[in-house]
């Protein structure tokens, strides 16, 4: 994309990848669930329109518009302050790709790139990807409710990459605020009349 598509640009770090070939989380909450360790990967291969490889979603119709899930670590952060329950471990949210220093909810609906340093990454920002209950068994109680607005989105891929863990920049076409990356994401009241 040019630097006139997506003109904003934020320096970042990647502190998470995750490309996970089976479900983790499935079914009931188990705290049996807690005590097994998170798989984690330095890097992982995004492929356009399909996803990430290696990932239980890549290439299923289905997921292709949903087939990368963006985080911001801060929210994490945030509600291990919130609820005091010391620090979250932030793979154990089980998205794609966790971000420091971005404010991934406001790139709902929005088209943004990453750059790790293996050549860009296009993602359409879509959805958001709301958090089940099994928050609540593997990060803490009220996790699950915490996490609501602020869960991370999910994306279609738009072009094929390489991200890396550490250093990474962010391109977007609309301005963001590091500084909310933590906040959540509010639906509009109505007015009553």
């Amino acid at each position: 994309m040019t630097d006139d598509e997506l003109p904003y640009r934020y320096d970042v770090e990647v502190v998470g990848l995750l490309a996970s070939p089976e479900h983790r989380y499935d079914g009931r909450p188990d705290p049996a669930a807690r005590a097994r360790p998170v798989e984690s990967v330095t890097r992982i291969e995004v492929r356009a329109g399909l996803g990430v490889v290696g990932d239980r979603y890549f290439g299923r119709p289905a997921h292709r518009d949903a087939a990368v899930t963006v985080l911001a670590a801060e929210v994490l952060d945030a509600l291990a302050s919130e609820l005091g329950s010391g620090p979250l471990d932030p793979l154990a949210a089980r998205r794609n790709v966790v971000l420091r220093g971005a404010e991934v909810e406001a790139l709902r609906g929005q088209v943004f790139s990453l750059d790790s340093g293996q050549g860009e990454v296009v993602l359409a920002g879509g959805r958001p990807a709301n958090p089940c209950a099994w928050m609540d068994v593997v990060l803490a109680p009220g996790v699950h409710r915490g996490m609501r607005g602020r869960g991370g989105v999910r994306c279609a891929p738009r072009t094929d990459g390489v991200l890396t863990l550490g250093p990474a920049v962010l391109r977007s076409a609309v301005p963001l605020d590091a500084a909310r990356a933590g906040d959540a994401v509010r639906p509009a009241r109505r007015a009553t009349i």
